[in-house]
């Protein structure tokens, strides 16, 4: 039983975001193959990890299409929640697809460290230019739609990290061309994992704590039980449920025992202050409460079902 309260924000840049996800899969398909034939002409390590990390992009930034376009689709009987939960699985993707290339990239780097390779420079350095113009473009137009849902912020990320990863080839050309220090190009590919690796697994952390439907950080169930318990017809709270389902629904299910065996329209008017106190200090948007009167279960607020 119960109501909840919606949020206005969910999709209403939907579209644009779709569009700015196609430019930035266009341009990152460009780099990478410019990068990949420039890798191999050159025999820039750095330059080709980056062209790997590129192609990360863009297979990360169609999984995030893919996943925005899913949850325009309706809900039906076979899908009651619809596919709201595409972005969540797309940040999750993503985010383990930055731990796996930084981990590739970390075991190259060592191989190079044994035997470093003379490096074309002049090539490494126009194409990091060409790559770093590319995805700081990129990066212009997810930023503002990156803090507010967490499959674009993984999008973000990777072209964030790649564009940061860019500007330290850029630096290594550089100390290649004038200065001959191949050894750098090695160095520069692991500084470049050790990022991925450091910005992927928060967004790894968090996507995981949604799909395995953990409470999130900002709920303390026992505080709300303690303020749900001091409704002066309530006896106890219990059989607690919360989770996120994606970026804009909180989800909060119990059983709640009443000291009296009240009606259904008493039920709803205290219903509606419960709804009213979570939504406003907790931000839940979606409340199911199991009304009880002398009811025989078990009374624990958490019971592992």
């Amino acid at each position: 039983m119960g109501q909840h309260h919606g949020h206005n924000h969910a999709h209403d840049h939907s579209d644009l975001k779709g569009r700015n996800l196609v430019i930035s899969i266009l341009l990152n398909i460009g780099i990478t193959v410019a990068q990949v034939i420039g890798g191999l002409v050159s025999g820039s390590l750095a330059l080709l990890s980056d062209a790997l990390h590129n192609f990360s992009d863009v297979l990360s930034l169609i999984i995030s299409y893919v996943a925005n376009r899913l949850t325009k689709k309706k809900a039906s009987t076979k899908k009651t929640f619809g596919y709201k939960r595409a972005e969540i699985l797309a940040a999750f993707i993503n985010a383990a697809s930055l731990m796996i290339v930084a981990i590739l990239l970390i075991i190259e780097a060592f191989k190079r460290f044994r035997n470093p390779e003379v490096i074309e420079s002049n090539l490494v350095i126009w194409l990091s230019l060409i790559a770093i113009l590319g995805n700081g473009f990129s990066v212009l137009l997810l930023k503002k739609d990156s803090k507010a849902n967490m499959n674009m912020k993984s999008a973000y990320l990777h072209l964030l990290t790649d564009m940061m990863a860019s500007v330290a080839v850029l630096i290594g050309g550089l100390l290649m061309k004038y200065y001959q220090l191949y050894w750098v190009d090695s160095l520069l590919t692991l500084a470049i994992a050790i990022y991925l690796i450091w910005m992927g697994f928060d967004l790894l952390k968090n996507s995981t704590r949604v799909l395995m439907l953990f409470t999130p950080d900002s709920i303390p169930i026992d505080t709300i039980v303690n303020e749900i318990n001091a409704f002066k017809s309530i006896k106890n709270v219990h059989h607690v449920h919360v989770w996120q389902l994606n970026e804009d629904e909180i989800h909060l299910e119990a059983h709640i025992d009443f000291h009296e065996d009240i009606t259904l329209s008493q039920f709803d008017v205290i219903l509606h202050d419960i709804e009213d106190l979570v939504f406003n200090k907790y931000d839940i948007n979606h409340v199911n409460i199991q009304p009880e009167y002398g009811k025989d279960d078990v009374k624990d607020v958490i019971v592992q079902d």
